[in-house]
């Protein structure tokens, strides 16, 4: 009998061995006569545990980590192709690790459980059945499930995606895109790139059910050039689209026809902003667009253009699939879904992790991330990327929803959750915000382009004891200038962190001792 292991191939396993652990795995089971299939399987996203090897039993997965090379022989003797569990690394069944296990998992439901590049995987766990299900359907009817799931932008705005496929659909007939911005710049972010490494099919499948939806033949991933394994991964899964017949001029013989391609992006964390993207797209300098046009109606080319972010179009086959309202039974408010939370900085147990809107901060980062890893208090979490606000404990209570954050200040941006403990100086952090958006804005607009220049030096000057209280008041009205004078958020939201420190950590903007 022929006992499945299963290695993971995603950027974080990689990174800590998992290709020498998947090679000496194998080359003990040769030496020892021992029938065993080693699958490259995508990560479940308990990244802590990596590298996370898996072994196939009667009762389901049984899983063991952090395996490194050298442990891989005391396990074997003890078992592991048996799935026995009396080992240090034994973490029992995989399904019932409560860190897997207390989540709600729609969108990442077969990461970690498939063979990213197997099709035949992929439709064993409903892959493509939000897309047969689509081609059944006209194009209005694909846009109303999405509008009446609720779902919405996963990136910045939260914009819901089914009033932007309307206007495209509404366009008049002739050349439409479907862009999916996958330029995931963000820190403490992976969830992008989980799905292009471990479940690449589902982001395919919804972007042709999307370009089904608007009257799109012609789809672009913008991908973030520093993701190569998410950019081998996902072209090999294309080019097996295609031999398939699920991309191309007939799809699955329904005479429907979509092609699909990857553009890898420049380094610039301005091009995360869909216009600027638009402009790469077309071989420019990435440069923020004025609005209107929306690029609903005049994007890539100057042609009606969808553009989403991966985490939104992989959400939509299981709403096409399951119907808007399996979708719009999760979360809370006009938050509807589920949203991938992706705990990392300073965290004991740092991964991913999908709920339903409206779980808290606290519970993600304590009952989920187990606290700090350093073993120090908590301090601050930085919630949406590098512009988001610094959130201190008393607004880790409050339940994770678009509205509600944005009632305190709060972003929840892409989901990425970064953690500090209390030896962390705020008021540097506040000048990174500022020299962040310095190094990375576009140079379009001034409030953006000369006013993150002005605030790392009116912020060394308070730190310097120069003026402090006037320079204080010369920062806080830089701030609102930024905020209400930008053409993009990139400006409009640098201010952001360093308003939470100036209101929530201002011992830090004192100035410092020799």
């Amino acid at each position: 009998m022929t006992v499945t292991v299963y290695v993971p191939c995603d950027t974080t396993a990689l990174a800590m061995g998992a290709d020498v652990v998947a090679e000496t795995i194998e080359r003990t089971a040769r030496r020892q006569g021992a029938a065993v299939t080693v699958i490259r399987n995508g990560s479940r996203g308990l990244f802590w545990l990596e590298p996370l090897v898996e072994v196939a039993t009667a009762e389901g997965r049984v899983a063991y980590g952090p395996v490194e090379p050298g442990e891989i022989a005391g396990l074997i003797e003890a078992g592991l192709f048996e799935g026995r569990q009396d080992h240090s690394l034994a973490l029992g069944p995989t399904d019932e690790i409560p860190y897997l296990k207390n989540q709600q998992r729609l969108t990442f439901s077969r990461i970690g459980v498939t063979d990213p590049l197997s099709i035949d995987d992929y439709r064993d766990h409903h892959g493509f059945a939000g897309l047969e299900k689509a081609l059944t359907l006209d194009a209005q009817a694909i846009v109303d499930e999405v509008k009446h799931s609720g779902l919405r932008g996963r990136g910045g705005a939260a914009f819901p995606t089914g009033i932007k496929w309307q206007t495209v659909h509404d366009e008049p007939p002739g050349q439409k895109y479907i862009v999916c911005n996958a330029d995931e710049g963000d820190s403490g972010t992976f969830a992008d790139r989980l799905v292009m490494e471990c479940d690449p099919y589902v982001l395919i499948e919804g972007m042709i059910i999307a370009g089904l939806a608007v009257g799109a033949t012609q789809g672009y991933v913008y991908l973030r050039s520093e993701y190569p394994v998410a950019h081998r991964l996902f072209s090999e899964a294309l080019r097996r689209a295609y031999a398939a017949g699920y991309l191309g001029d007939d799809i699955r013989g329904s005479g429907k026809r979509f092609d699909l391609e990857v553009r890898l992006g420049a380094g610039a964390y301005i091009c995360g902003e869909e216009t600027s993207l638009l402009d790469s797209l077309e071989g420019k300098r990435g440069m923020v667009r004025a609005k209107p046009p929306l690029p609903a109606i005049k994007g890539l080319f100057g042609r009606p253009t969808v553009v989403n972010n991966v985490l939104s179009l992989a959400a939509v086959p299981f709403i096409l699939e399951r119907g808007a309202q399996a979708y719009a039974d999760y979360g809370m408010g006009k938050s509807r879904g589920t949203m991938a939370m992706q705990l990392a900085g300073n965290v004991k147990r740092g991964g991913l992790v999908e709920l339903a809107f409206g779980t808290t901060l606290r519970e993600l980062v304590e009952g989920f991330g187990g606290g700090t890893l350093s073993g120090r208090p908590l301090r601050a979490v930085q919630v949406g990327g590098p512009l988001g606000a610094y959130l201190p404990e008393s607004q880790w209570d409050n339940p994770i929803d678009y509205e509600g954050f944005a009632a305190f200040g709060g972003v929840v941006g892409h989901g990425g959750v970064v953690m500090f403990d209390d030896s962390v100086d705020m008021g540097e952090q506040a000048r990174f915000a500022m020299e962040f958006c310095s190094v990375e804005s576009c140079g379009k607009c001034t409030p953006c382009r000369i006013g993150a220049v002005r605030g790392v030096e009116v912020i060394d000057r308070i730190r310097a004891g120069t003026d402090s209280d006037a320079n204080l008041e010369l920062l806080s009205d830089l701030c609102d200038t930024m905020v209400d004078g930008s053409l993009c958020a990139m400006g409009g939201m640098t201010p952001f962190p360093v308003q939470s420190v100036m209101q929530h950590f201002p011992d830090d903007l004192q100035p410092r001792q020799a």
